[in-house]
């Protein structure tokens, strides 16, 4: 490809992303009354929002419904053609619709209205023309115009559509900030993504316990440590009283230490070569904090305590790589 042919291509490239962007920042001027009327229908509403468009705005309109569900909005999407066929009996009169039509005259879109409105449920249309038939009957308008299309034949919806999901997300982020939506609500949306498993699984739950906990008396020969290190595959023991209550700890880095001050280990008892008062954590913390623990003090691994100083766990980073959460 020839350096002339390369410019030409990125130039275009680039008016297509300068038109998109001005025409978002043109919408933002213009947000006002009937935006925020918009976002009070949607707090008011007891049901669910259905989003509905047919084409490219019907994809948009996926999007979006996908937006607000994941951010503390009942919603799902519609396609008026299926509504038309039966599907609006999925809508209730607690529900509230969300209509998209560059347009406005998106004959599938328009044809819902007269059952929409029998039903009572306010509408909110989005569209590029404020004097179309969907924005003059809905209960609130929101104008999404833009200037041209950014594709070179003025067909393709572009800049349109691009205006289209601006503005929802817009409404989305406005309706999160509105509910004081948090990162552990939107944890519960996403529970197989790595926010979800960040945000929702617990020490707890991946610790090992019970008959898997390594773990030996205080006494206890190192050789005898050792093989339950082996056993136990953790890389490290616990050390720990008559009671339970944790005492020290073993790991591998541990024997490295000892092996270059002796390599007499017969006589050696685990108290001898133990960390005393080793780094711990609590049960019921997210183990995103044990990560945080573990890459500040440059160790791979942690025993788990109770309030009494009770040993009741252990956990490597190797169980939080499998689990996702690093």
């Amino acid at each position: 490809m020839d350096i002339a042919l390369k410019q030409q291509r990125l130039a275009l490239a680039r008016e297509v992303l300068h038109t998109e962007a001005d025409a978002i920042i043109a919408l933002s001027d213009r947000l006002g009354d009937d935006f925020l009327a918009a976002v009070e229908l949607v707090l008011q509403c007891q049901g669910r929002v259905v989003v509905t468009g047919i084409g490219k705005s019907g994809h948009i309109g996926n999007k979006i419904a996908a937006t607000l569900a994941s951010t503390g909005t009942p919603s799902f999407f519609m396609h008026p053609a299926e509504a038309a066929h039966g599907d609006l009996g999925m809508i209730t009169e607690r529900d509230i619709m969300l209509a998209l039509s560059n347009s406005g005259e998106s004959a599938e879109v328009v044809a819902l209205l007269p059952a929409v409105k029998r039903k009572g449920i306010p509408i909110i249309s989005l569209t590029g023309r404020p004097q179309s038939t969907l924005a003059r009957e809905s209960t609130v308008h929101l104008d999404a115009a833009v200037e041209k299309e950014a594709c070179t034949l003025g067909l393709a919806p572009t800049t349109s559509t691009t205006a289209a999901l601006a503005l929802g997300d817009a409404l989305a982020v406005t309706l999160l900030d509105a509910r004081n939506f948090k990162p552990e609500d939107f944890a519960l949306s996403h529970p197989g993504g790595s926010l979800g498993r960040r945000l929702l699984v617990h020490i707890s739950d991946l610790m090992h316990s019970g008959d898997a906990l390594p773990r030996v008396a205080s006494g206890t020969s190192l050789k005898d440590a050792l093989l339950e290190m082996t056993r136990k595959g953790l890389g490290m023991t616990a050390v720990v009283d008559a009671a339970g209550s944790l005492l020290g700890i073993f790991t591998d880095g541990d024997l490295r230490r000892t092996l270059d001050r002796t390599l007499d280990l017969a006589g050696l008892a685990i108290d001898d070569v133990m960390t005393a008062k080793p780094r711990t954590i609590a049960a019921n913390l997210l183990a995103v904090e044990a990560v945080k623990e573990m890459e500040q003090r440059k160790i791979n691994g942690l025993l788990v305590v109770d309030q009494q100083g009770r040993l009741v766990g252990a956990l490597n980073m190797h169980d939080l790589l499998k689990a996702g959460v690093v």
